[in-house]
Order: structure tokens, then sequence, then C-alpha cells
């Protein structure tokens, strides 16, 4: 059972700093203990831990985008992250029975969304989707009988640009079809009817959460760990 229950905002658009700081949180939860942190990157492809790079990555791209390429700790596809997107680690300690999942957290941003005049509805293999189409993908990984759920909220991501970062293999093209799968995705933008930030977002997300959950309380580092997180990348 949840006792705890934190919010970290990270101030950092690194994702060397973001994913040392993930990892830093999942490595010190405490029993009892749940923490949700939110978090954006600058251009970026995140890539799972068993993938490899230069298959699902168009190296040469990235770079000259200015983008850059990170591993995460859990597995799963390669993503693209920007500025226009808002990402977000639920960290508990507890991987089995009482652990705060994915659909608990849904549930502040499908009301975001409502308010916002849009209706969201959580899927089966844990996606969030809007008339169909999937705007929220995750990933899982377990650590010493933790967990750390996360996934990433498209807003206003530039598919082109997305298109350009990541490989799409034959297999995937011949059995999908690119326009077929862009067809299923949509941008939380594109669906408001007025528009917003994505920083505005992330804001209104949060303050649902506080709704939701009165007793959730800010958690920051102190210098020491950020000396440490510092110096794990």
């Amino acid at each position: 059972m949840i006792q705890r229950l934190n919010y970290v905002i990270s101030e950092s658009t690194d994702p060397c700093v973001n994913l040392a700081m993930e990892e830093r949180l999942l490595d010190t939860v405490q029993d009892g203990e749940a923490t949700v942190y939110l978090w954006q990157n600058e251009r970026t492809v995140v890539i799972g831990k068993n993938q490899n790079a230069c298959a699902e990555c168009n190296l040469t791209a990235l770079r000259e985008d200015g983008g850059r390429l990170v591993r995460r700790l859990s597995g799963g596809g390669a993503v693209y992250h920007d500025l226009n997107n808002l990402n977000y680690t639920i960290i508990s300690n507890k991987a089995d029975e009482g652990a705060f999942d994915f659909k608990t957290f849904s549930q502040p941003v499908i009301a975001t969304l409502a308010d916002l005049g849009v209706k969201a509805e959580f899927t089966g293999r844990n996606d969030l989707e809007i008339d169909g189409k999937k705007f929220c993908g995750n990933a899982q990984a377990y650590y010493k009988g933790r967990m750390m759920h996360h996934g990433c909220l498209l807003f206003d991501v530039d598919m082109s640009v997305l298109g350009q970062a990541l490989k799409v293999s034959k297999d995937k093209i011949e059995s999908k079809g690119v326009k077929s799968v862009r067809a299923r995705v949509t941008n939380i933008v594109d669906e408001l009817p007025e528009k917003i930030t994505v920083n505005e977002f992330s804001d209104k997300i949060l303050e649902k959460m506080k709704e939701f959950y009165p007793e959730m309380t800010e958690y920051v580092l102190s210098e020491s760990e950020l000396a440490k997180i510092k110096d794990s990348y």
C-alpha cells in the first residue's frame, strides 16, 4: 500500500541528466513510497536497454539536427523526445500488489483533458487514446522489487522530424504501413478546442494530481544527491 506520494519536477532538459535522475529516484525509493517524476528532453532519441542504436536511429540525421542519443533502463522500442513532449515516470517500491500503476496515474491526465474539452480514455495495453488515436506510449522496468513505469505524452511533436530521426524496419512498413501507423497517433494540441503550450499543460496536470492526491508533496533533491546524479553520467 502506498503511504507516501511524492512528486519531482526536473529543471533540466538534458536527457543524460533526466535519465540519471530517474535511475537515482528508482534506486532510493523507500518502502510504502511512490514518486511521480515530470520531465522534458531537448531533441533526443531514447532507445530501449536491448536495442541496437544503428538499427533504430538515423544517427547522421539526428546529429546534424543537433539531437542526442541515450539508452534507458527499460525495454521497448525507440522513441523521439523534444521540448513539445511531456515525459513522466512513476516509481514505486512495490512491483506487485499495491503498486502505483499507470491506470491510477492516467486518471488525472484524463480529467485534465476533460477540463480542456477533450475526451480521452485508458486502453487495455496501458495506452491513452483520443478517438482511437494513441497519444501516450509506455515502458516499464523492474529493479530489486521496485517498479518504474514511464512514458511520453505527445503534445505537439513534429512528426516529420520524428520520422527522420527514427528508422522504420522493412517488416513494419510491409505489415502496418507508415501512413497507417501515423493515422493511429495524435498530438494533444491538435485535439484541443483552445490551444495552450506544453508547459501550461504540464502545470494543469500537476494541479489536477494535487486535487486527486492532496497528500502529495514535492520532493526536492539535495545538493549531494544532485552531485551523485551528475557523477553517474
